[in-house]
């Protein structure tokens, strides 16, 4: 039976509309809090209609040595112009695009999935380190 890693996608995010994009300091101070931001199609926009957008964002992070990885946020995206006139006629549309401060005491690696209703998961990664 397969995997759902088996159905995750990867590619450049500069030249991929549909990967994540992981922005936060190469490295950070031991234990105090830092912004991490995730959004997509910073390099080739990806569209935000009704018919094709992205739902969500998921950021984790796996610290240096450990077992386990950790949930750090999940962003969701649930007005890209649906209204009762039509697609593409409401009033509300939201950016795929999320922010949070967090803070670790080990080095590791953030991940991010995001969820494309036509084009499914796509991951990025990024290493953090402790100065």
């Amino acid at each position: 039976m397969a995997k759902i890693s088996e159905h995750i996608q990867e590619a450049d995010w500069k030249k991929e509309k549909h990967v994540p994009v992981i922005e936060c300091s190469d490295s950070v101070k031991s234990d105090e809090f830092f912004q991490v931001k995730v959004t997509l199609g910073k390099e080739v926009a990806h569209p935000n209609t009704t018919e094709h957008h992205i739902r969500w964002i998921a950021l984790y992070f796996y610290p240096e040595g450990s077992k386990f990885i950790y949930d750090v946020a999940r962003f969701e995206f649930n007005a890209h112009g649906e209204a009762a006139a039509g697609p593409n006629e409401g009033p509300v549309y939201t950016h795929h695009e999320g922010i949070c401060s967090m803070k670790t005491k080990t080095a590791g690696i953030l991940h991010a999935v995001a969820y494309c209703n036509i084009h499914g998961l796509w991951e990025s990664a990024k290493e953090i380190k402790i100065n």
